[in-house]
Parts: C-alpha cells; sequence; structure tokens
C-alpha cells in the first residue's frame, strides 16, 4: 500500500492505494503503481520488473508508473481508450503498450490474461491469473461493491455489464484483489448483484455523498469526460 496527500482550498486528504506486485524471486510484473516509487522498489527489490501494467488511466493508478518502469527499461502497458486520462498525468508521454481484451502478460510461471472490464473509464481492465486464482479489478470491483469516482458511477450500465459477464464468470474462489481497501472473492461479492442490477447502488449514493473516500478521488477534482474517447 502506498499513500498520498490531495491539498484542496487548504484541507489535506490522505489518499491509500494497493499496488500488486507479482513474480517470483527474479521477476516481477507491477500493478497500478500509485505515487510512491520509492516504496514500490523497495519492495520489488533485486527482482527484474518486466512491466508496469495500468488498470485504469486515473492518477492513482499511473502516478509512480514511468519512474518505476524507468529503473529496469521496462515497458507500460494502457487500454487505448484510457490514453487522455494518462496524459493529465503524464503530458508529453504515452504507454508503451496498448492492451487488448484477452491480452496476456508472462511472468515467473504463471500468465496475466486482460480482461476489459470498462465503466468506471472507457479503458478499465482487470488482470486473471488463473493459477494464482486471483484477479486484478482496479477500480471496477472493490470489497465494497462496484467503483465509483468521486463518489459517482460514471457509466454504472458499462460497469455492471463487465462485472456480471466477465468478473462474475470466475470460479467463487477467486480472490477479488483491488486497487483501494481490503480483498474479497468472486463468492463474496457475486450474491449482491442483483441488487445491484436493482439499483440499490443508486439509492445508496445519496445518503453517502458526504462520507470521506478511500480513493481520495472526491477530494481531487478528477472528473471525466465519458464522451471523450
Amino acid at each position: 500500500m502506498t499513500e498520498g496527500v490531495v491539498d484542496v482550498d487548504g484541507v489535506e486528504h490522505k489518499v491509500e492505494n494497493n499496488t500488486w506486485i507479482v513474480g517470483d524471486d527474479e521477476e516481477v510484473i507491477v500493478i497500478d503503481p500509485a505515487r510512491d516509487a520509492d516504496k514500490i522498489l523497495e519492495k520489488v527489490g533485486e527482482r527484474e520488473v518486466l512491466a508496469v501494467v495500468c488498470t485504469h488511466g486515473l492518477p492513482d493508478h499511473v502516478g509512480a508508473a514511468i519512474e518505476v518502469a524507468a529503473r529496469d527499461e521496462a515497458e507500460v502497458a494502457l487500454h487505448p481508450k484510457d490514453r487522455p486520462l494518462w496524459r493529465r498525468t503524464w503530458p508529453g508521454t504515452w504507454p508503451d503498450i496498448d492492451m487488448e481484451d484477452e491480452g496476456l502478460f508472462g511472468v515467473a510461471d504463471v500468465q496475466l490474461e486482460v480482461m476489459c472490464t470498462p465503466g468506471v473509464t472507457h479503458g478499465g481492465v482487470s488482470l486473471y491469473c488463473e493459477a494464482l486464482d486471483a484477479v486484478f479489478t482496479g477500480k471496477t470491483l472493490q470489497a465494497d461493491g462496484p467503483g465509483r469516482i468521486g463518489g459517482e458511477y460514471p457509466a454504472l450500465a458499462d460497469q455492471l455489464t463487465a462485472i456480471g459477464g466477465r468478473l462474475f464468470t470466475l470460479r467463487h474462489g477467486t480472490r477479488v484483489l483491488p486497487a483501494h481497501g481490503e480483498e474479497s472473492s468472486i463468492g463474496d461479492l457475486e450474491p449482491h448483484f442483483d441488487a445491484w442490477l436493482s439499483g440499490s447502488l443508486t439509492r445508496g449514493a445519496a445518503a453517502e455523498e458526504d462520507a470521506s473516500l478511500t480513493d481520495g478521488t472526491k477530494a481531487a477534482g478528477i472528473r471525466l469526460n465519458l464522451r471523450d474517447q
């Protein structure tokens, strides 16, 4: 976990992110490097970084991507539909790899399969590793349900379609490893899906409007134009 501070009108807000490191004693892939490149690389140690994979183009998913990748001249991967978001954090640069659905990343003796799971952003993806019985869901799906931006669901129908049609087809024991908060499992979350479809998420949003957000996006003032491809 890494953390940072966002200053809004003189008020500081703490933001926490999960960065996942997948590999063995020799090589790793880093998923969603947030702000603190030094802390992430300290965890990586002497192992070679093969690639940096960002599940979304939001600042708290790409904030340390270039620094982490630079140490071992690794490549950065992002879905092309999230390139406009990437440029807000890293103007004048582009990711090295345009991810596509069902693309594969190999590290150690396992593979990470790209699953396009848009909704929070146009180019949101999850990474499924069958060998580890785990899926890295970024902001798409968290222990408390579908992820949000600033307390809102930018494209909830698309997000629920991705969750139901892709993530909830995985084995119930599959670990859900998100970019924020605690881990869960597909079996823990799938029983709530019908309620989400019935509108429980939007009914509860108004009551939670003023609640503090672990992802810090409301404090950071992040806004998406969903018509922007």
